[in-house]
């Protein structure tokens, strides 16, 4: 007995209500199909399925023994599926939406490369700030940064990016260093219109936490804006290593308040689902893994020298 073929064909007898409705789904005659399960109750020693004349229905060992199938089933076919990736060249229009910054900073120097190793995949970039619904406007992935909230989609952490507390050597020289996070009530401070957090900032320190509710004297929907206005001294902002790391290294922003750590942003790939994934979003998703092992902004992609 082929074991995962009668598993098949059980399944397609539960799904279909019946043997009959099982031939269109296994492509065998009836009492093939009943034959395989009778050989899987045999095999198992026990009844997976009640027979009347007028219905079927599941013992309860049936019912355990059906999702069990399920589970197994797709679990060979995703396995089939990343063999498949390795052997198979991804094809068709791959619709992809990413955040402003992070898509031109960290991912437009990506694709070519991305493109030249699946040259049949043709790529629709979209880069937004704006959270965009994936079903509703055709997207296969996006990239985001921060917390997914719809709990329905697939994630996969592509890197972290810490958050840096920064201003310029000029605007620090007129306004003074804060030494301590209500300092930054008495500073000019430049927010990110997105952030989840708005204006009440939160640091951990040596006495534990603190919230500090800032006053902001620039609101900007972009993490560049608030970059540049922090270049031309305009006060303090709370942004993604990503985005600011090398003005760090080379002394156009200073960072603040060295004993006070900040929360981290999760950097990560969303999709709709892991059932059948088509194969150029698989091809996607390994790559920027791969490409975002070791990212730039990091220690160690420093140490290495990455731009």
């Amino acid at each position: 007995m082929d074991a995962l073929q009668a598993m098949r064909t059980y399944v397609a007898v539960v799904d279909a209500g019946s043997f009959v409705g099982a031939m269109d789904a296994t492509g065998l005659s009836k009492p093939a199909v009943s034959r395989q399960v009778a050989d899987l109750e045999a095999a198992l020693g026990g009844r997976l399925l009640q027979r009347t004349t007028r219905r079927l229905s599941m013992t309860d060992e049936g019912r355990t023994y059906y999702q069990r199938c399920k589970d197994i089933l797709q679990a060979v076919e995703e396995a089939n599926a990343e063999v498949a990736a390795s052997t198979v060249q991804a094809h068709g229009r791959l619709r992809i939406g990413a955040p402003l910054t992070f898509g031109v900073i960290h991912l437009a120097p990506l694709w070519g490369r991305f493109a030249a190793e699946n040259p049949q995949v043709t790529l629709d970039i979209v880069l937004s700030d704006r959270v965009v619904d994936l079903v509703e406007e055709g997207y296969d992935l996006v990239v985001r940064i921060g917390r997914p909230m719809d709990s329905n989609l697939i994630s996969r952490e592509l890197a972290r990016s810490g958050m840096a507390l920064c201003a310029s050597p000029g605007y620090l020289a007129r306004r003074g260093i804060p030494e301590h996070p209500h300092d930054l009530i008495r500073h000019d401070v430049i927010s990110y219109s997105y952030s989840r957090f708005g204006d009440e900032w939160s640091f951990e320190g040596p006495q534990g936490k603190v919230i500090v509710h800032v006053n902001s004297r620039i609101h900007a929907n972009n993490g560049d804006t608030c970059r540049v206005a922090a270049l031309a001294d305009q006060g303090v902002i709370l942004q993604p290593d990503f985005l600011v790391h090398e003005d760090l290294r080379d002394g156009r922003l200073i960072k603040l308040l060295p004993d006070f750590r900040l929360h981290e942003l999760s950097i990560q790939a969303l999709y709709p689902t892991r059932k059948q994934l088509p194969l150029k979003v698989r091809k996607l998703i390994d790559f920027l893994v791969e490409a975002l092992r070791d990212p730039p902004w990091s220690a160690e992609g420093a140490r290495h020298g990455e731009p």
